[in-house]
């Protein structure tokens, strides 16, 4: 039997073929509707990962505007001024930096849940608890995941959560637009939902789609998102994620000063360009040539799924 979950936790679990709740035993976990039994993987996390085909109906409207008439700002992410947490004195995980972390909400109770979907091996864990959150991770494949799930069939109750963190997951998803689709309807009201995707990074890892600015914006927009921040890093070049590729298993100081050249030269020819065109403005340039963009939704009460 898993002893890893709180109660808490099991009450917001359900099947992720019907929605239906689950009944555990020391052996398995039984979905109470359709019967299906789920096993405990050999780390001890629940194994509500889907073994059968399960259609998912997805809808959409075409001839529609993607960006709104006011336009949309992809700027670089600043650090929030006035942040819920003060983390100033907190060692910052791989993959998120401090503007990031300064977007990061308080948990409202002492019940709060968050979800770090495609947690890994839970490396933000200890930064959303320093947030008052009871942490929740699920991943595909991971031995340190507390429940192994899919991201296109979250196994949990409608709003269930005050805050999802994907950090590095999207591209990682075969239908991108079901997987937001999914994080909407587990997050509360107004809930925010904070990750990244890999833009001009090389194929990895078994990666699917690498998004753009518009793809980003266009997969939260279908997922029923209110957007709030769609930025790119002006710390990951696309030269920096090429090398890293290039020189496989090569310290990351030692990759990047290799393109550090090009780099300086890439830079400089843009500012020459800035000088002829408003094209070529160093934004252009960060939001065009960036490894990665990091996003900052909310679910919008008004949308109707």
């Amino acid at each position: 039997m898993n002893n890893k979950l709180s109660d808490n936790i099991w009450n917001i679990l359900v099947c992720p073929y019907c929605g239906s709740p689950l009944n555990n035993s020391t052996q398995c976990v039984t979905c109470s509707n359709c019967q299906t039994n789920f096993r405990y993987a050999k780390s001890g996390a629940i194994d509500l990962r889907l073994r059968k085909k399960k259609n998912f109906h997805y809808d959409c409207t075409l001839g529609t505007s993607l960006l709104p008439e006011s336009g949309f700002k992809f700027s670089k992410l600043k650090e929030k001024k006035k942040p819920e947490l003060n983390l100033s004195n907190f060692k910052v995980p791989y993959h998120l930096t401090k503007e990031t972390i300064s977007y990061f909400p308080k948990a409202k109770t002492k019940s709060s849940l968050v979800l770090d979907l495609g947690c890994g091996n839970t490396i933000h864990r200890e930064i959303c608890e320093r947030a008052g959150f009871e942490y929740v991770g699920i991943d595909y494949d991971s031995d340190e995941a507390l429940i192994l799930g899919d991201a296109h069939s979250l196994p949990f109750k409608n709003d269930s959560f005050e805050f999802i963190l994907s950090i590095a997951v999207l591209e990682h998803i075969r239908f991108p637009f079901i997987m937001m689709k999914e994080a909407n309807r587990v997050l509360k009201s107004n809930g925010i939902f904070i990750g990244t995707v890999a833009f001009l990074e090389p194929f990895h890892g078994d990666s699917f789609y690498h998004h753009t600015h518009l793809g980003v914006y266009n997969s939260l927009q279908q997922g029923g998102f209110k957007i709030e921040q769609i930025c790119p890093s002006d710390k990951w070049s696309v030269l920096f994620a090429q090398a890293k590729t290039l020189f496989p298993k090569m310290p990351l100081i030692f990759s990047k000063t290799l393109v550090m050249p090009l780099y300086i030269l890439h830079k400089i020819w843009w500012r020459m360009g800035s000088l002829f065109s408003n094209k070529a403005s160093e934004k252009t340039r960060i939001r065009n040539t960036t490894g990665a963009f990091t996003f900052i939704a909310r679910k919008d009460a008004t949308h109707i799924l």
